[in-house]
C-alpha cells in the first residue's frame, strides 16, 4: 500500500458564507444602535427636560392663537414667496436657455449670486438696503410683500435651475414635432414643452416649498408686529415671557405638522415619476 492510501482525508474547514457575514455585521450594528439609545435614555435627566419642554398647561394656553395667527402667517409667507419665486424662476430659466448671450449672462450671474448668499443676508438686504436705495418707496403689502420678495429672490435662483433642467429633459423631438405642425417657438414652449417640464420638476419644486416654509422663520429680521409673527417668532417670544422652552417645542411640532406631510408628498411624487420613466 502506498503512503497516500494510508493518509486519512482531512475534513475541509469552511468559514462563514457571505450572507452569514452580512447578517452578523447587521446584527452587530443593531446591537450597537440599541446600546447607544439605551445609554442616552438612562443618562438623560427626564425630570428637567419635562419641566423645561413639556408644560401641558403652558402649551394649552398657546391654542388656538398659534394656529390662527402664527401658523397662518407662516403659510401665507411661504406661499407668497413660492409664487413670486416660481414666476421669477421661470423667467430666469428661459433667459438661461435663450440664444441671446446677454440674457444667459444675466441669468447665470443672478443664479450664482442668490444661490451663494445665505437667505439671512437677502432678508437684511430687503429690509435695509432697498429702502435706502429707493427712499420714499414702499414695498406693496408691507411685511408680507417684503417676505414674498426676500423668499422669492432666494427661491427663484434654485427653481430656475430646476425648471431649466426640466425643460432640457423634454425630448427635442417634441419641439420639432410642434414646429412641423406650424407652432411658433414661443407657442410650442408654452403649449408643449413647459407643461411636460413641470410634470418632471414637480417633486423638486415641492421640496423647495418645504425649504421655504422653514426659511420663513427669517422674517423676524425684518421687524414684525405682534399680528405678523410667524411660528418661530411666536414661540420665541412666549418662551422669553415664560422663561420656559415649551412654546418653542410646540412651535417646532407645528412646523412638523406641515413639513412631514409635504415630505411624504415629495417622496410619493418622486416614486411616481420614477415609475413613469421606466
Amino acid at each position: 500500500m502506498t503512503d497516500a492510501s494510508t493518509k486519512q482525508v482531512q475534513p475541509r474547514k469552511q468559514g462563514l458564507s457571505r450572507t452569514q457575514k452580512r447578517a452578523l455585521s447587521r446584527g452587530a450594528q443593531y446591537a450597537l444602535f440599541v446600546a447607544a439609545v439605551v445609554a442616552l435614555a438612562v443618562s438623560a435627566d427626564w425630570a428637567r427636560l419635562k419641566n423645561q419642554f413639556a408644560q401641558a398647561d403652558l402649551a394649552e394656553q398657546m391654542f388656538p392663537e398659534i394656529i390662527t395667527l402664527a401658523l397662518k402667517n407662516t403659510v401665507l409667507y411661504t406661499l407668497s414667496g413660492f409664487v413670486f419665486g416660481l414666476v421669477l424662476g421661470m423667467v430666469i430659466a428661459l433667459m438661461r436657455l435663450s440664444p441671446v448671450g446677454p440674457y444667459r449672462w444675466v441669468a447665470g450671474i443672478y443664479i450664482e449670486i442668490f444661490r451663494g448668499l445665505p437667505a439671512l443676508l437677502i432678508f437684511i438686504f430687503v429690509g435695509v438696503a432697498v429702502p435706502l436705495a429707493f427712499p420714499g418707496t414702499e414695498i406693496p403689502g408691507g411685511t408680507y410683500g417684503k417676505v414674498a420678495l426676500a423668499l422669492g429672490l432666494v427661491s427663484a435662483a434654485y427653481m430656475a435651475e430646476t425648471i431649466r433642467a426640466g425643460i432640457q429633459a423634454v425630448p427635442k423631438g417634441q419641439m420639432e414635432a410642434a414646429r412641423s405642425l406650424g407652432f411658433s417657438h414661443a407657442r410650442a414652449m408654452v403649449s408643449i414643452i413647459i407643461p411636460q417640464a413641470f410634470r418632471i420638476v414637480i417633486p423638486p419644486l415641492t421640496n423647495e416649498l418645504v425649504l421655504l416654509f422653514k426659511d420663513s422663520s427669517l422674517v423676524l429680521f425684518l421687524g414684525v408686529t405682534l399680528e405678523e409673527r410667524e411660528l418661530a417668532k411666536y414661540g420665541r417670544d412666549l418662551a422669553s415671557q415664560t422663561a420656559n422652552s415649551t412654546p418653542i417645542l410646540v412651535a417646532g411640532l407645528c412646523y412638523l405638522l406641515v413639513t412631514v406631510p409635504l415630505g411624504f408628498v415629495v417622496r410619493r411624487l418622486e416614486t411616481k415619476a420614477g415609475e413613469a420613466t421606466r
